[in-house]
């Protein structure tokens, strides 16, 4: 069962209570279930407890894991990857147009679509012949419907699920075990909105960095502002991993998709690859 809601809602609730810091029962009151069901619940969704889950979403955890990973070297290390070009060859590649061919080639195009849910919610994805090119999580079917046909206003739509979306199906269900098979994305953007996107590939499950780290990694360390923008334009939720991207001086940043969801992608992610840096009690201040 996907109780991402469940967790969404708790996560929002400590967000709104931060100072507090609530405990399991007060969570649990929130979420009208007793402790027990809540704790099970939880640890089912996240594969830790919920207060071992809230540890890796405290700034402290945050900073000393991108201090740990400043380098694309050690974010592979991180990752338990054999090198840098294991990152590269993960999973992802990248096929890019530009604005100008779009215009020319998007009246050219199908594009086939399918609505699927995952431990986050529903989504909507889909894809070209050349790959994935369109995943938004949403609240509203019909809305998802309508901002992919004004993201692709001169394709020809069609509801079918397509073996590349049961690619994306596949890697939300894989375990940690489990190697991802490799997925082609088919991306419209500008050659520095690709640029930033591509970047975003090189941040390994479970690891952070900031707005200003990523602009300095593509050799433009005075553009984190539109570094922000092209990562808030992202058309990939989760494959192009935006969410891995915080605020140097705290706080989660924001996300086309909800900070709460953020945050849930955020403490997933460790839990999975249970990042061992425990911070102090008294420095436990949620994002």
């Amino acid at each position: 069962m996907n109780h991402y809601q469940t967790v969404a809602a708790a996560l929002a609730y400590i967000r709104a209570n931060a100072l507090r810091q609530p405990n399991l029962e007060e969570l649990a009151g929130h979420a009208c279930m007793s402790p027990f069901h809540f704790q099970r619940v939880f640890t089912e969704w996240a594969g830790v407890s919920p207060k071992k889950f809230l540890q890796y979403l405290t700034l402290q955890h945050a900073k000393a894991v991108m201090a740990k990973t400043v380098s694309l070297a050690e974010a592979a290390e991180c990752s338990c990857l054999s090198s840098t070009s294991r990152l590269h060859d993960l999973f992802l590649s990248i096929e890019g147009i530009t604005p100008g061919t779009f215009k020319q080639l998007g009246q050219q195009l199908q594009l086939k679509y399918s609505i699927n849910s995952c431990p986050f919610g529903n989504y909507i994805v889909a894809s070209t012949p050349k790959g994935i090119c369109h995943l938004h999580f949403f609240r509203d079917q019909a809305a998802a419907l309508v901002e992919l046909r004004q993201t692709w206003p001169k394709a020809e739509l069609v509801n079918a699920l397509d073996a590349q979306h049961e690619q994306v199906q596949v890697f939300f269900q894989r375990t940690q075990q489990q190697p991802a098979a490799k997925i082609r994305l088919h991306l419209q953007g500008t050659p520095f909105q690709l640029k930033v996107w591509e970047a975003l590939l090189r941040i390994p499950e479970g690891c952070l960095t900031s707005y200003a780290s990523l602009a300095q990694q593509i050799g433009q360390p005075t553009a984190s502002r539109a570094v922000g923008t092209a990562i808030g334009s992202n058309p990939i939720a989760f494959l192009i991993p935006c969410h891995r991207v915080i605020k140097s001086i705290g706080g989660i940043g924001e996300y086309r998709w909800g900070s709460e969801r953020k945050m849930a992608m955020i403490g997933w992610e460790a839990a999975r690859n249970q990042v061992q840096i425990e911070p102090q009690p008294e420095q436990l201040s949620m994002f």
